[in-house]
Parts: structure tokens; sequence; C-alpha cells
């Protein structure tokens, strides 16, 4: 075979290899045939040789094949431009000279060159697709690093990469570029320490590395945007990755307002498909030197990439969903250390990954100073359960009479914020007593309260009229989490005269008004309003601190402070109340507004614990009998530690099936694999080489959600360890 990336033979041992590939010189004694089948065509007389990569999303196929130029194909089978190609025929279907057969499939042309090394039959390339070069060598090389960092295959990366072609857009010609911008002032910059010097040095051509700790307040989509325009002064592109489309329309603002229109473009995996291909192509062709977008974009093929930017990594949606399954936070680190760019990495909050950057030396922080904060962050006020306890109004109602006294203040002033864990009405339930979890007798599922007033079972839906608690006895009942609806209900019949408003997953907000008024939002979809909140409650903080998750107290304090960073400043009057233990770390971290500290003393745990970012971690997962094998199979690093297999949380029948969940009724174990700083590298080349081997062999897996019951799925740094 012919494989320029260094990967092996294809087949199992012994078997011929699963090439088409191409000797120069059998192939131009074909005879002559109809045109239309290449049979007979004749082939370029530069450069015959065409290396592809198909778009097989399997790793046993993870490598480039050889297929032979017809000269009708020439001008246009050029680097970079997508084709279809004839794959699947063994070397028994050679027909005077050339490989036959196989079924029609989509894929990449690499390079030409002028022989192959494989010494068999050729098939030719069937047809280009479009002339449009759309695979630059810089995207191919960052695909092929996230591809063996995340063990997945570059084909899958690319489907990521290279949005679908929409022959109206590319038919279209793209703007002419814009002149270089004069450089905006650093304007808010100079709130913190290092910011303007930042921003400055962007601007004369530099390459700084920063984690920027944003202080609150609406003004860093307008920072971002300053960023931006500098990189683009010195000549150079930007791109920016945010977490969400409401994120997204506040950067577009921005951008517009600080360098006006038709120097950027919105790239998101809502627009369009002809849209979205438009823009996509404006920045591959040049026309377009900056870009902001959810992590839809992180691929974005911005020319001269000067700048690479994230805002609040800690999200969940930078995670993506499809095989291999990349952070978006990664994908641009590896674009700031092949493309040698600058990089910063921005939030109200800070992740445990942003203080290891700091804390490495690879990035320097961006604060600002303690004066500043203090002066821009609201007062943070705590109700613990020995204030519960003793509050009467707590019990009867729910919220603490310190709730109601600083909402009843708030509404004098503006709107109120109302943050609570969940959405709906009345979810699952819990001991009054013990908090344990209520659950069906018959089938230990999840019981619900109903609008009746009776409990019933969120799993095989049998009511249950007479529930005690099997841990403590008790048969009084609370709302583990009680949902936006019932609260806004609540507050509605609290304050009549007041219009209360939700924002969650049936309706998300984007703005509201200054007027007095009731916002209750699930966190993330908290609405921005005109000049901040007055003030902000947050509600059973115990729910999102109690979850069984390493990064539950990370998380939290991260969606607190998002909420509380939309409330008016101390000196303004804002005000938030959080129910939660108050002597809890995260808690103490949201009332001194230390989420740097509490990152860092985080990452100092993870590190004498072993646990990540510190060291690299991937999860394995699927039936005992195929994960006992798989296992067996794979040849680990020799500093690998494989902690478990343990059984996987049954699939809940009453909610749509997760990406890499396992099937409803179906039994999973899961293995962690955990190496030392340095060997990440080394596992995701062990588990790939052994899941191709697996493939090669017939047996099912990857990253995503498919395969059958021998299935195998692995994921490099899952995001959710337990």
């Amino acid at each position: 075979m012919s494989s320029t990336d260094g990967r092996g033979e294809g087949g199992a041992e012994g078997a011929p290899p699963e090439q088409l590939a191409l000797i120069r010189d059998a192939v131009r004694k074909a005879p002559r045939a109809k045109p239309r089948t290449w049979r007979g065509a004749a082939v370029a007389k530069e450069l015959p040789v065409a290396r592809v990569l198909v778009d097989k999303g399997v790793l046993h196929l993870d490598r480039y094949f050889d297929y032979a130029v017809p000269e009708e194909l020439d001008a246009d089978a050029q680097p970079g431009v997508r084709v279809r190609v004839r794959f699947g025929a063994g070397r028994h279907r050679v027909r005077e000279g050339r490989r036959e057969g196989g079924g029609l499939i989509d894929g990449f042309l690499i390079e030409r060159l002028a022989e192959s090394d494989y010494s068999g039959p050729l098939a030719a390339l069937a047809q280009v697709v479009s002339p449009e070069p759309v695979l630059s060598e810089e995207l191919l090389g960052l695909a092929r690093a996230v591809a063996d960092r995340y063990a997945g295959s570059l084909a899958d990366v690319l489907q990521l990469a290279v949005p679908p072609r929409n022959a109206r857009a590319e038919q279209k010609p793209s703007p002419e570029p814009l002149p270089v911008p004069e450089a905006p002032g650093v304007g808010s910059w100079a709130r913190y320490s290092r910011g303007a010097a930042f921003v400055e040095s962007l601007a004369g051509g530099g390459a700084p590395r920063a984690v920027w700790n944003a202080l609150p307040g609406p003004g860093w989509a307008e920072e971002l945007a300053r960023a931006v325009g500098a990189t683009l002064a010195s000549g150079r592109g930007a791109l920016v990755v945010v977490p969400d489309g409401r994120a997204v329309s506040r950067v577009d603002a921005a951008l517009t307002s600080v360098l006006g229109e038709g120097r950027h473009a919105v790239l998101t995996a809502e627009a369009g498909p002809e849209k979205r291909y438009r823009q996509w192509l404006a920045v591959r062709r040049g026309s377009v030197r900056a870009v902001v977008g959810t992590r839809a974009a992180m691929f974005a093929p911005v020319q001269d990439l000067g700048l690479v930017a994230m805002w609040d990594d800690g999200d969940g949606s930078h995670s993506e969903l499809h095989a291999p399954q990349p952070h978006a936070r990664e994908v641009l680190l590896l674009r700031a250390a092949h493309d040698k760019c600058a990089f910063l990495l921005g939030s109200w909050s800070c992740t445990v990954e942003a203080a290891q950057l700091v804390e490495s030396g690879w990035a320097a922080p961006i604060v600002a100073e303690r004066e500043q904060v203090r002066g821009a962050a609201p007062l943070v006020r705590t109700v613990g359960d020995g204030d519960l306890a003793r509050d009467e109004a707590a019990r009867a109602a729910r919220l603490p009479t310190l709730a109601w006294q600083v909402v009843r203040e708030g509404l004098k002033q503006g709107p109120v914020l109302v943050q609570v864990p969940r959405r709906g009405y009345v979810p699952r339930m819990a001991c009054a007593q013990c908090r344990a979890a209520a659950r069906c007798r018959h089938c230990a599922g999840p019981l619900e309260g109903q609008d009746a007033g009776g409990l019933r079972c969120g799993w095989c839906g049998r009511d249950e009229p007479e529930w005690r608690c099997p841990e403590c006895g008790g048969f009084r009942l609370r709302a583990q989490v009680v949902g936006a609806r019932r609260t806004a209900e609540e507050l509605g019949r609290a304050f009549p005269a007041v219009p209360v408003r939700t924002s969650g997953r049936e309706q998300i907000l984007d703005t509201v008004p200054g007027a007095p008024a009731l916002v209750v939002s699930t966190p993330g979809a908290e609405p921005v309003a005109e000049g901040g909140y007055a003030a902000a409650l947050l509600l059973d903080g115990w729910a999102m601190l109690g979850r069984p998750d390493l990064r539950a107290g990370e998380d939290a304090l991260r969606r607190w402070i998002g909420a509380a960073a939309l409330v008016r400043g101390q000196r303004d009057g804002g005000t938030v109340v959080v129910v939660a233990e108050p002597t809890l770390r995260p808690v103490q971290a949201l009332v001194r507004w230390d989420p740097v500290g509490h990152a860092v003393r985080e990452l100092a745990e993870r590190a004498e614990l072993g646990f990540p970012p510190v060291s690299r971690m991937a999860a394995v997962s699927g039936t005992a009998e195929a994960l006992a094998g798989f296992l067996a199979a794979v040849e680990l690093p020799r500093e690998a530690e494989v902690l478990g297999p343990v059984p996987v949380p049954p699939a809940d029948p009453g909610r749509p099936r997760r990406t890499g969940a396992p099937p409803v009724g179906e039994p999973w174990e899961r293995a962690l694999i955990r190496v030392p700083p340095g060997k990440g590298a080394a596992l995701a080349s062990a588990l790939k080489n052994a899941q191709a081997a697996r493939m090669a062999r017939g047996g099912s897996g990857g990253s995503g959600g498919g395969g059958g019951s021998d299935a195998v799925r692995i994921r490099v740094d899952p995001p959710d360890i337990g």
C-alpha cells in the first residue's frame, strides 16, 4: 500500500492489503473503453497518482489510499478538493490492469504524486465533486493532531472541520477583503493589571498567551472585540469561540461596533447550510480575517491566524458530541501551538484546566485588583441549613426570610433574577429529613410529584400511595429540586403585582427590560437585564453541590458566578443570596468572589490524588465480555493504571438517549485508564491501535453512539468521571 502517514499495511496478518493503488506503467496499458467509466480513459501526464482520504470513519481504515487521475480530471483534481472514488473492491476484481467495482464514497484529495509505492492494480478517481479547495495543509495537520489526541479517525475529525458542501453558496464569489483596520484603543482592558499590555502586544504582532478572569458585567464582549481588532490591525486573523448563540450575538454586536461591518464572519451550527457554508468559504478564501462562533467554529480556516480566544471554557457546550468528541479548548490549544499564535482564555469564573495553564507558566494571568473586583461584584449573602431550620418562613414556603427581604427591596430598584437548578414543575422527590432520593419499590426508579398531589414512578409509571424512607423511616417528602415553572408560580402568588418571566429550555430569553420584574431561570439561560439586576436568588445550591461528580463544586461555582455577574455591583446596591451551606469551599469562593483561588486549590488536590487535568484519563465502556476482551488485548503504557471496571448507570427509558450511553436495558461496565503527565499520547495511540484491530476483525465500537452488543466505546478526557 501507499501511506505517507506511516501507518501499517491494511488487513489481517498474511492477507493482501485492501489498498486501491497504482503502478503508472500498468495503468497506461489499459485498453480503450467508454470514457465515462474511466476504464480506458488516459491518465494525467503529470503527477498521475492522487492520494485520497476516504470518508470512512473507522479506525482500521484511517490512512490514505492511492488512485489514478484520469486526464479529463487533471485540471480539477488538485490537493484539497472533494472527490468521489470507488472503494471496497478486492484485488481479484481487476480488468485489463485496472481495479473495478466497489461502492462510490466521498473523500478528500490530499496530494498528487508521480508514482505510487504500491505494486498492485489501480482504481481511478470517479469524480471531482468540486474544484473548490476546502482542505488546506494547515487544516489537515490540525485534524490529524486532534484525531491522534482523542484516539479517533481523521475522517471523523474532518466531518467536524469541513461543513457539507452547498453548490449555490460555492458558486457565489466572496467579497473582496477590506484593508487592515486601525488598532482600537485598549478601552476597558485598562481595568486589568496586564490587560493593556496584552492588547498592545497583539497590535504589535506579538503572540501573548493569557488566562483572563473577567470582571462582572457585560463588558467582556467589547473587550474580546478589542483584542480581535488589535490582532487584525497587525495584519493577522483572529478566532473567537463562545458557548452558545446568545454569546455569539453579543460578540457579533461588539465586533460590529468596534470594527464596523464586513470584517468578521459568524459560524454556528444553527445557521442554515447555505449561509454557514458561504461564511466558511469567505474565511477559507481570505475575504474575512475574523471569526466568532460556537464550537462549530473551532476548526475555522482563518488565514494568518494571530489569535485564538475562548469564552467560558467550563461550559459543557464546548465539548463536541460527535466522534471523537474533542473539546474546543484543547483544539484551540493545539492551534496556538501549531500556528504559534496568541491565546486568550476568558471567563467570569476559572476552570481547573485554566489554572493549570497559569501554574505551568504556559499562560500569564490577566486579573483585576481586589479593589476593582469588590466594586464591580455584588454583595453575596448565604443561607445555610442552620438558618433554614430556624426559619419558619423557609419551612412553610421553601424560600427563607432573607430571600424574601432581598426580593422585596430589589424590586424597588429593578428586576430580580431567581436561578433554579432544574426546569419544569415538580421533579423528583426526596426525604424531607435525610434527603435520600425517593425511589419506586418495584423498579427503583425516581418518584415524581403529580399535580394532584400523589407520587408516581418516572420509569415504570406505578403510583406510590404510601411511601416511607428506607434510610431513616421518615414519611415526609420534599422536592429534590423545584423547577422553574413551580418557582415562578410561588413567586407570582407572593408578589401578585409584579410580572414574572421564565427563561429555560422551552424559551430562553436574551434580554429583559430594566423595569421591576421577577425573572426565573435555569443555569445558563439567564437573560441580561438592561442596567443589570438589582438582586439575585440562587436556590437549591445543595442540589448542584451534591452531584456525584469530580467537577460538582467547580461547576456549581461557575453557574453561580455566571448569574451573579449579571447583578449590579455592590456600590450600586446589587445583592445576591445563595441558599447553600456557607462553610463549603465553592460557597466561600463565591462570597469572596475568588474563582481563581478556588481553581488553584482544586488543582493542588487533584495533583495529589492523580486526577485530571494533572493526569490524562480515558473511559472505556461496553458489555462486561467486550470490555474484558478489549482490556486484555490493549497494550497500555507501562505507567497506565486501570480503575474498575464498574457498572454504568442504566439509561433512563423516559429520557432521550445520550451520546455514548448504553442501550436501554443492556448492562454495561466502564473502566477508567489513567496515565501520568507526558504519557497521554502513548495512551491514545494504544487505545486507537487496539480498537482498530478489533474493528478489522469485525468488531464494533468507536467514540460515538453506534455499535452492536460487542461495541467498545472510548472517550479520551471524559468530562464526567464520577
